[in-house]
């Protein structure tokens, strides 16, 4: 049997560590840059008239904005402006100063080529919105931020480019931010009145959508509901809006609804709000918020929100007072429901709840009662009184009488002997069942027709099809044209023993 060479142990360790190496992942880029990135892609959004390469800087906006610091915006704006350039002083001027190093050429790095000239407006709006979001980090600084956001909005109205207008939408937003950080929210509301009927003749889907919220907000932080319901009856919500802004129209409509007592369309609007509200961990507080109100809602309309929902690990702390709300409800005791709204009373009021849940107290008597009636089948108007924590024998044949007549539960009341006669319990099978069943495939349709409605597609892509498709038709003619003249072989291919 032949001898069989072995390999030396060094060249198969050397493979193992080019594999290795091989498969390392490629690190992150440097928020310097990525905001680089993001204004190249602002310019190619500019030039080709696609938006879609705006909305998608945008989209990492949120995420980008927690890394920032004074020395990557000074190495993102110096590497994107010339030296000479004013936008550039203007820019850096908001910044402190650098600490002075001596700059090392190291030999065999290429540096790279500094522009020649200012990129498009655009990249000035973009770059300033950053530095207003990073002055919003430290009270300190607010002063500044009210002065930038001032001079930004001026800017972004003298230029009056459609080409600015997704990244206006973001603007208007820390506009609101910086006022209701400073404490002076009111004083932002003509200014978006203004800017909204601009918007709206423009046909600016994207700012119209941001302004009606920021409106809306406004209207709900100091509890006009009344301005905010006409606001919303005399306008027209944009229907390419994005998810976000759709999500927080709804939110404002589901808290303008539930405090109107119209808690079946509170429902719904709430209901919509989660479902295009981004990832819980994307935007915790907004997800919250939202499922805060949906509880009380649901509550108010007389169910009992899922178990599993307060065990949700974004929501299992900020629920906490309102699972403790849900568990007196569901039990029907009066005086667990007063104890539980005392203790958590600064914590509704801060979440703009305290009015809502305090309407819950007869949905908790109504629930008391009908415990009872099913529990017996005749019981004095007294014990009624004791049990639920009435105040007077009055206040529980009145209580019981309503829920009589509501259809809550079924019995009468002997006036002569003082107690409430139960009825044995109602089928749970009635024609209600198909009207059940018509609200849930009617919401299953909207839900199938909203997620037609969201689908995007770039712009203009049918004509590099037509593009594709004229330049294969003429390829096919000057083939056939050859194929007819027998030009189908070259000159050059021909052999020397190939013959005709």
């Amino acid at each position: 049997m032949a001898d069989v060479e072995m390999k030396p142990a060094d060249t198969i360790q050397d493979k193992f560590e080019d594999k290795k190496d091989a498969k390392e992942p490629t690190p992150p880029p440097t928020p310097a840059a990525e905001i680089k990135s993001n204004i190249a892609l602002i310019e190619k959004a500019v030039w080709s008239l696609e938006p879609r390469f705006a909305h998608r800087v945008l989209r990492s906006f949120t995420a980008l904005r927690k890394k920032l610091d004074d020395a990557v915006l000074r190495e993102a704006i110096q590497e994107v402006y010339p030296a000479d350039s004013t936008v550039k002083g203007s820019l850096l001027s908001w910044l402190p100063e650098a600490p002075t190093r001596e700059s090392m050429d190291v030999d065999g790095v290429p540096t790279t080529k500094p522009p020649t000239s200012d990129p498009v407006p655009e990249v000035q709006i973009y770059l300033q919105l950053l530095l207003i979001h990073h002055l919003l980090t430290k009270p300190e600084t607010y002063p500044k931020a009210i002065t930038l956001v001032k001079e930004t909005v001026a800017k972004m109205q003298a230029l009056n480019r459609r080409s600015m207008d997704p990244i206006a939408a973001k603007v208007w937003y820390a506009v609101e931010r910086v006022h209701e950080l400073a404490g002076d929210l009111a004083e932002a509301r003509p200014l978006f009145l203004a800017a909204q009927r601009t918007a709206s003749l423009r046909h600016d889907d994207e700012t119209q959508a941001s302004l009606i919220n920021r409106l809306l907000r406004n209207y709900l932080h100091y509890s006009l509901y009344d301005q905010a319901d006409k606001l919303v009856s005399k306008t027209t919500f944009p229907t390419s809006a994005s998810n976000p802004q759709f999500a927080r129209y709804h939110y404002y409509l589901g808290r303008i609804k539930a405090v109107q007592l119209n808690y079946t369309e509170a429902h719904t609007n709430v209901r919509q709000a989660i479902r295009r509200a981004p990832h819980a961990k994307t935007a915790p507080g907004f997800y919250q918020a939202v499922h805060k109100l949906f509880v009380v809602v649901e509550l108010l309309m007389g169910d009992i929100p899922d178990r599993s929902l307060f065990r949700h690990p974004v929501l299992e702390k900020a629920l906490s007072g309102y699972f403790d709300i849900v568990k007196a409800v569901r039990a029907g005791s009066l005086s667990q429901f007063q104890a539980t709204l005392s203790q958590y009373s600064a914590q509704f009021e801060a979440d703009k709840t305290h009015t809502l849940i305090g309407r819950l107290r007869q949905n908790v008597i109504k629930t008391g009662i009908r415990r009872l009636s099913l529990s017996y089948s005749r019981i004095s108007l007294r014990d009624i009184c004791f049990k639920l924590h009435l105040d007077s024998e009055e206040d529980a044949e009145y209580i019981v009488g309503k829920a009589i007549r509501d259809g809550v539960i079924e019995g009468r009341i002997v006036h002569e002997q003082g107690w409430m006669e139960c009825d044995g319990q109602k089928s749970g099978y009635g024609p209600e069942v198909s009207e059940v069943f018509g609200k849930r495939i009617a919401y299953c349709l909207e839900l199938h027709n909203q997620s037609v409605k969201a689908m995007r597609y770039p712009l203009n892509a049918h004509r590099k099809e037509l593009a594709a498709a004229e330049g294969a038709r003429e390829r096919e003619k000057e083939l056939a044209k050859e194929i007819q003249e027998g030009g189908d072989i070259d000159d050059d291919d021909v052999g020397p023993g190939d013959a005709f």
